[in-house]
């Protein structure tokens, strides 16, 4: 999984194991394995296959990559339906905490969604949690679909927070993975590259 960075993860075509790296690892697998169980059926989730106290294996979901696909061209379609996604997570009073496009699979002929990913980060929160994530995500890596972002919030079904409510969302995500890497590797590269991130993140305008 070239998009992640807080796990390891790989797969045979039938199953995808994951194994989790940094703190908190255990309670990260404790919490994904938790909520997937408790989504299924009601989110398009991947189905739990085994967990031991180090990995999680769920049964293998086809489809493409939320990112890739806005690498290719659609992002106004994988927002929009990033949008209706959120809503229904933030109607169950789940914030995914990871939410956006680099953890979403979809079906690439019609872009609705076949499964939605790593659930490490879920807890109990505000939505604007979520919103200002998805909106990082794009602003980091996608800055040329910015415009995009519109797409986004109209398909979402529910009340967006103002631009200053979701930066500062940003930048208190920002903070907490400092301190993540931090007490992963301090002084590493990991802790270096979220102040750089903190920065940018701090000076941007709507």
């Amino acid at each position: 999984m070239k998009h992640g960075y807080t796990n390891s993860t790989v797969g045979d075509g039938a199953l995808i194991v994951k194994c989790y790296q940094g703190p908190e690892a255990a309670f990260r697998l404790g919490t994904e394995s938790r909520y997937l169980r408790r989504l299924r059926g009601r989110l398009p989730v991947p189905r739990v296959h085994q967990v031991t106290s180090t990995s999680l294996t769920t049964r293998f979901v086809s489809g493409a990559h939320g990112q890739d696909l806005i690498d290719e061209g659609h992002g106004a379609e994988v927002l929009a339906e990033c949008g209706r996604v959120l809503s229904g997570i933030h109607r169950l009073g789940i914030v995914h905490g990871d939410f956006g496009p680099q953890n979403m699979l979809f079906d690439p002929a019609t872009f609705r969604t076949t499964a939605i990913l790593d659930w490490e980060w879920a807890h109990p929160g505000r939505p604007v949690e979520d919103l200002a994530w998805c909106e990082w995500i794009i602003r980091s890596h996608h800055a040329e679909h910015v415009p995009l972002l519109s797409r986004f919030f109209a398909a979402y079904d529910g009340p967006v927070p103002s631009w200053a409510e979701r930066q500062e969302a940003m930048v208190e995500r920002c903070r907490s993975l400092i301190d993540f890497c931090g007490r992963w590797e301090p002084g590493g590269a990991g802790e270096k590259l979220w102040h750089e991130r903190l920065d940018t993140t701090a000076a941007w305008t709507e």
